[in-house]
């Protein structure tokens, strides 16, 4: 990449000392601090710091922390990657990441939704990576149907290229907008948010599944290129190759993450099965999907903040016998609105012991019950084991669904694992 000017040398240095200096007092990881800081010297930094990369943007509802940090562990094969994997997903955090790695031609950068037009604008990105869109935070966030009319109108401004989901259909409509696509069928289990067409408003058809049309106006899902086998847990390349997944992140949205993420690494020219071979190698991402054992028992995390996530978090529980633990708090991260909890189908939770835990314990227990779910309170997870290992001294293992604050909450008392 080209050498900054002075100024932005100086933004550079002055941020990256703010997020040292953030860390080194405990204060955080000093992204957003460092960002903020930069950006006070010089407010360009984001266009002048992406000059000379090839970058990739990651945008979703859900799992773009995780495809994010798929797509960099893929990337490293050709060296050092400039990314944000670990989150800080708006403009603040871009600059530190980018600021962090400055010799890297490569970069991935996660984008918040809401930001994604923006940054866009900025980074003039080599690829644009969309992968689901639904309801999350409603009450600080735009609806669906706007957010993807933004993301399309952005699009058809630029000449990047974008990979994206062509099961979605408020992410195929917004990626038609651009001059170049590469769909790939990554599934889509909540379909509660696009029943309606996004050109038209008409109801889509969804006669076999994965297909969707619309019979007012004919928008119709692309055809993919490359496509996710779940049931043979395969991944078939746009040659027609079938190459096995067996990735150590579980269950169908991890597949289809790592359907993305090879697809996105093909066009920095990385070959399929070398991508699958690095992409095995992640077992975590920022405490999601860690398991720690703590007296005596596995306890293994998971991030849900919305319907959606919820949804495939139920799709990776283990067997019934496990019990689960339930978080859910309503800070400003999370969004303070908690109605949300009612889009959610708690059933599948009837054969298994379940505890809520969490500022907002009580809404959700009226769900559970609403649901006919037993459940239990408490305050922390360690309450919950004791109570385990008094009445079930054979328990072996706990799974622990939480969203936001409340999984950093649980994480913090792990010591942050990883």
């Amino acid at each position: 990449m080209s050498e900054l000017p002075l100024r932005a040398q100086l933004a550079s240095v002055l941020g990256r000392s703010a997020a040292g200096l953030s860390r080194a007092t405990g204060r955080g990881d000093g992204s957003v601090i460092g960002g903020r800081v930069a950006l006070k010297v010089e407010p360009d930094l984001l266009a002048k710091l992406a000059q000379g990369r090839r970058l990739a943007l990651v945008s979703a509802t859900n799992g773009k922390t995780t495809t994010t940090r798929l797509i960099a562990q893929a990337l490293r094969e050709f060296g050092d990657v400039a990314t944000n994997e670990y989150g800080a997903n708006m403009p603040t955090g871009h600059i530190t990441a980018l600021s962090d790695n400055k010799s890297a031609v490569n970069g991935v950068l996660e984008v918040d939704e809401k930001y994604l037009p923006q940054v866009l604008k900025a980074t003039n990105p080599s690829f644009v990576v969309l992968m689901n869109l639904s309801r999350d935070q409603m009450d600080r966030a735009s609806e669906i149907n706007l957010l993807a009319k933004k993301w399309r109108t952005a699009l058809a401004q630029t000449d990047t290229h974008v990979i994206a989901n062509a099961d979605d259909p408020l992410v195929a409509w917004a990626g038609l907008g651009a001059p170049n696509a590469t769909w790939v069928s990554a599934g889509q289990r909540w379909k509660e948010d696009s029943w309606c067409c996004p050109e038209c408003g008409g109801h889509l058809k969804r006669d076999v599944d994965p297909h969707w049309e619309c019979p007012e106006c004919g928008l119709a899902r692309p055809r993919a290129t490359w496509a996710v086998d779940n049931a043979n847990d395969t991944l078939v390349t746009p040659d027609g190759q079938e190459l096995k997944l067996r990735m150590n992140l579980p269950g169908d949205a991890n597949r289809a993450n790592a359907a993305i993420a090879a697809a996105t690494a093909a066009g920095y020219g990385m070959h399929p099965e070398r991508t699958l071979e690095r992409l095995r190698e992640v077992t975590s991402v920022a405490g999601r999907y860690t398991s720690v054992v703590t007296m005596g028992v596995e306890v293994r995390l998971l991030l849900a903040k919305n319907p959606a996530g919820w949804l495939e978090s139920f799709a990776v529980l283990d067997p019934p016998r496990v019990p689960v633990i339930l978080g859910v708090n309503a800070q400003i991260p999370d969004g303070k609105d908690t109605s949300w909890l009612w889009d959610v189908d708690y059933t599948v939770l009837r054969d298994r012991r379940v505890f809520v835990m969490g500022e907002r314990r009580t809404d959700l227990a009226l769900r559970l019950e609403t649901d006919g779910v037993p459940f239990e309170t408490a305050d922390r997870v360690d309450e919950v084991l004791g109570r385990l290992k008094v009445e079930q001294p054979d328990i072996t293992k706990v799974d622990v669904i939480a969203n936001y604050t409340a999984f950093q909450q649980i994480r913090t008392a792990y010591g942050r694992v990883q």
